[in-house]
C-alpha cells in the first residue's frame, strides 16, 4: 500500500484508511479478523468516531496489538468543551490508548456548529488544551458544509480536515475543489470520504448497503476509477465505506493505485451527468 505524508508532519500515511464502521456490531473475533487483514495490506490509517454505534468498543480491543504502529483518529460530535471533554476521554478508555494521533470536531455543518466550536468554552478550546496534555497530536475537522470548511480554515491552523472528495460531487454540484484549494493555501492536509459514492438515495428509499447511508459504487470497474479520481487530488488518503465488502474492495483498488487519465475522467463526468450528488457546496 502506498503511503503519503500527512502535512508537513512527515508522518506517513496508508493511501487508502479504515473506516471504523466496518467493525460495528461484528462480533470481537470479526473485528480482530478486519484490522488484522488490514494491517497485512499496508493499512496504518485507522479511523472512528462515537457516534458509530459501537465501533469503539469493537476496534478497541482489536487495535491494541498495532496500536503503536497506526495512525489512529478519532472525533466528537459535541461543540462545548465540557462535554467534548467527557466524550474525549471515554474514547480513549474504549479504544484502549493514551493518545489520539488526530482528534477532530465531527462533521461540521452549520453556521451554529461553527459559533459554538469556536466561541468561548467551545470545543476548538478544549483540543487545544487536549494536544497541550499530550491526550491528542493533531486536530483537525470533518466537515459537510463547503463555506463553514473555508470559513474554519480562516480561524485557526488545523492539521487536517476531512471530507467528501467526491467524482458526482464535482461534477454535478462543485463540492470539494474550494475545500482543497483553502487547505492547501493555509497549509492543511486534506483527508477524502465518499470516494465510493454515487448519489443520494430516493426520499423513503431502502438502503442498498445497511451502512451506506447514499448509493455506493458496487461496480468494481467503476469503483476503481471513482476511488483513483479521489487519489489523484491532492489528498493524502482516503477512507472507503464502512460495508466490509465494499472496503475490501477498495483497499485492493489502493494497493495497485495509478492517477487517473484525463480520458477516464471524460468517462467519470459522463457517467455523473443528471445524478443528485450527495452534498453541495452549503449543504447542512
Amino acid at each position: 500500500m502506498q503511503k503519503r505524508e500527512y502535512g508537513n508532519t512527515g508522518e506517513m500515511l496508508s493511501i487508502i484508511g479504515f473506516a471504523g464502521i466496518v467493525v460495528r456490531d461484528v462480533d470481537s473475533r470479526t473485528a480482530a479478523d478486519d484490522v488484522a487483514w488490514s494491517i497485512d495490506h499496508g493499512i496504518n490509517y485507522f479511523d472512528v468516531a462515537p457516534g458509530y454505534g459501537n465501533a469503539q468498543n469493537m476496534l478497541g480491543p482489536a487495535l491494541e496489538p498495532y496500536r503503536n504502529d497506526v495512525f489512529l483518529a478519532c472525533k466528537t460530535k459535541f461543540r462545548d468543551g465540557k462535554t467534548a471533554r467527557e466524550d474525549l476521554e471515554n474514547s480513549l478508555r474504549l479504544l484502549r490508548t493514551d493518545h489520539f494521533d488526530l482528534y477532530q470536531m465531527h462533521a461540521m455543518t452549520t453556521w451554529d456548529d461553527y459559533d459554538q466550536a469556536i466561541g468561548p468554552d467551545g470545543v476548538l478550546e478544549l483540543m487545544i488544551r487536549a494536544r497541550d496534555e499530550g491526550l491528542i497530536r493533531h486536530i483537525g475537522f470533518s466537515v459537510h458544509s463547503a463555506e463553514v470548511a473555508v470559513k474554519l480554515l480562516d480561524q485557526f491552523q488545523f492539521d487536517s480536515v476531512l471530507f467528501p472528495v467526491n467524482w458526482v460531487n464535482y461534477f454535478e454540484s462543485g463540492f470539494g475543489p474550494q475545500i482543497i484549494e483553502k487547505a492547501e493555501s493555509v497549509g492543511t492536509a486534506r483527508l477524502a470520504l465518499k470516494g465510493m459514492a454515487s448519489h443520494q438515495l430516493a426520499h423513503g428509499g431502502q438502503r442498498v448497503r445497511e451502512k451506506c447511508w447514499y448509493h455506493p459504487v458496487q461496480d468494481r470497474e467503476l469503483a476503481e476509477l471513482a476511488i483513483r479520481f479521489t487519489l489523484s487530488q491532492p489528498v493524502t488518503a482516503a477512507i472507503p465505506p464502512g460495508d466490509p465488502d465494499l472496503f475490501r474492495m477498495a483497499v485492493e483498488i489502493g494497493q495497485d493505485f495509478t492517477p487517473i487519465t484525463e480520458e477516464e475522467t471524460e468517462r467519470l463526468r459522463s457517467t455523473a451527468a443528471g445524478l443528485e450528488p450527495i452534498f453541495s457546496p452549503a449543504h447542512a
